[in-house]
């Protein structure tokens, strides 16, 4: 029998596999989040990995996708990026009932400088 992590690990991978869920992942409270979805807009996101304690359950998540729109200020270059993303997740009765996250700009902001 599955423990109560082992289930809400499952729900939160299905969800961040789920290519519907992308705009959803995008959200964040940071400045450059609105610009994700246009300037990768081939991005795929895969869980790197999880973390379950009780109904909390952390993510990390890595986002791969090609520069190609402006983003920060940052004409399209054509590279290949690849993003870290955290996000931290309540479930409540197999439902996930709010999640919020963050992505790592500090690594990411570099591979968008000329070589």
């Amino acid at each position: 029998m599955k423990t109560v992590e082992q289930k809400n690990i499952e729900i939160v991978t299905a969800f961040i596999e789920a290519p519907a869920n992308r705009r959803v992942l995008d959200r964040t409270d940071q400045f450059f989040a609105e610009q994700l979805s246009e300037a990768f807009t081939d991005r795929h996101y895969a869980v790197d990995e999880i973390l379950a304690q009780g109904g909390k359950v952390t993510a990390r998540i890595v986002i791969t996708g090609t520069h190609q729109g402006t983003f920060a200020g940052k004409a399209p270059t054509g590279r290949s990026v690849k993003i870290t993303q955290f996000r931290e997740f309540r479930i409540i009765d197999g439902q996930i009932a709010e999640h919020r996250g963050w992505f790592d700009t500090g690594t990411l902001l570099p591979q968008l400088q000329a070589h």
